[in-house]
């Protein structure tokens, strides 16, 4: 059974919609005025037109939403965390990266949100507790009382930075995000490179995944207790679960999905909602 970790109500969550503009060098965003409620977001999140340019255009799009393609080293190798995620706003199940929505507030610094969401969704635990976290030389929130935090913790740093430059009301963003605009939900993707580095010292981890979804009127974060969160192995493109220190490979891959951080993006926009496991597979070999 499910540990519940936080209610929240959703009413207190605002954003904005965006007014986009992007060319062949740059993209740039601002937020429209009118604030805009979850629900009320919910609903601009519909499938969108592609423009006739992929890569020069000017759109409205329902909000800003941050990934984080968090890299993991253990026992001298890197992998990708990746988290289990049912959507019921579009009625699938998914592998993706850890992500969330950005409010109005934190639209001008969305590393926040990314940084905040890693905190939420990534939850390392030791014998002696769960770990704090600090990104460089800054605390993260905890963001669950329930649990018991002990004095260590994990550190996230940044790592290289997009090519193509992404600005907020002119100004640009810190650690160069990579950007998309996903077409199926009008939304505005920015991708950000983290590195979570472990202490040294410790070797009988786990990795859970505290997921948050909608459930009547209130956004209720859930601690799971069977596999949720997944280290992708780049060089052997295998999953694995990692509990009590130990590597255990993930074999049920034959009806996975992968969200549409993994599909083709065609200039500035990516097409799919999703991408079969095997259909990545075959195009990352």
């Amino acid at each position: 059974m499910s540990t519940v970790l936080a209610r929240k109500d959703p009413q207190h969550f605002k954003t904005q919609a965006l007014h986009v503009e992007a060319d062949a060098h740059a993209l740039h965003y601002q937020g429209l005025p009118l604030p805009l409620n979850f629900q009320q977001m919910l609903a601009r999140r519909r499938p969108l037109a592609a423009p006739k340019d992929s890569r020069q255009f000017v759109l409205e799009l329902a909000n800003l939403g941050v990934s984080v393609r968090l890299t993991l080293a253990w026992q001298g190798q890197d992998y990708q965390v990746l988290v289990r995620q049912r959507r019921s706003d579009r009625g699938d199940c998914v592998l993706k990266l850890i992500s969330g929505y950005v409010p109005a507030h934190e639209l001008q610094l969305p590393l926040l949100s990314a940084v905040t969401e890693v905190a939420e969704e990534c939850l390392v635990q030791s014998p002696a507790g769960w770990l704090q976290g600090r990104y460089l030389d800054t605390w993260l929130a905890t963001p669950y009382p329930t649990l018991r935090y002990c004095h260590q913790y994990f550190q996230l740093r940044p790592q290289c930075g997009a090519a193509l430059a992404v600005y907020c009301q002119g100004q640009p963003l810190m650690e160069r995000p990579q950007a998309y605009v996903h077409l199926p939900s009008a939304s505005l993707q920015l991708v950000y490179d983290l590195r979570l580095q472990l202490p040294d010292n410790l070797r009988q981890i786990s990795l859970q995944h505290a997921d948050e979804r909608l459930e009547g009127d209130a956004l209720v974060a859930r601690l799971e207790p069977q596999h949720e969160l997944f280290l992708l192995a780049p060089e052997q493109n295998r999953l694995f679960t990692l509990e009590q220190g130990e590597l255990r490979p993930f074999q049920h891959t034959q009806a996975l999905w992968l969200s549409e951080a993994f599909a083709t993006r065609d200039g500035w926009l990516v097409h799919d909602e999703r991408i079969a496991w095997h259909d990545w597979l075959r195009r990352a070999a």
